[in-house]
């Protein structure tokens, strides 16, 4: 499929093909998928979603950032982890107060995530709350925020 072909299909496929639809979009890297994903981050489906906010980050679409932010809230936890993961890899450095406010997210899997983008994002309130995440109660989020503060430290 060429690109606008897969454009067509993410806006008009059923659930299954916007979602691959997305995933391919992304792996394309082109720049002309960028308001098309942008608008299926508000698609019904969450794996439509979830797909596109990884596109969005393999494109490199630092813009779609503030569309992106809205998506640590989602109900479902792996758009949440997803978008936690490409805000560091945009690093988004105007995301890093609800970053900072998703280290409270119920989800061990949200948190890691959001520990090492905000070691990726870097600044002075990315490292604060990183040494406070230190202490999560689960090892895996505070061993994510050791070496995302261990990161910080050593650039």
């Amino acid at each position: 499929m060429n690109i606008d072909e897969l454009i067509s299909s993410l806006r008009n496929g059923p659930g299954l093909e916007r979602a691959k639809a997305a995933e391919t979009l992304g792996k394309t890297k082109d720049r002309r998928a960028e308001k098309p994903l942008i608008g299926a981050l508000q698609d019904s489906n969450s794996a439509v979603r979830n797909n596109a906010v990884f596109a969005l980050g393999m494109i490199g679409a630092s813009e779609a950032v503030p569309n992106i932010i809205p998506l640590l809230r989602d109900p479902e936890e792996w758009v949440r982890k997803s978008a936690a993961k490409t805000l560091g890899i945009l690093h988004a450095h105007g995301a890093v107060d609800e970053l900072v406010a998703a280290l409270s997210d119920p989800s061990y899997m949200v948190r890691k995530n959001v520990a090492r983008s905000l070691g990726q994002i870097g600044g002075e309130t990315a490292a604060k709350a990183l040494e406070k995440a230190v202490s999560d109660a689960d090892l895996i989020v505070a061993h994510a925020a050791k070496e995302a503060l261990e990161k910080l430290n050593n650039s």
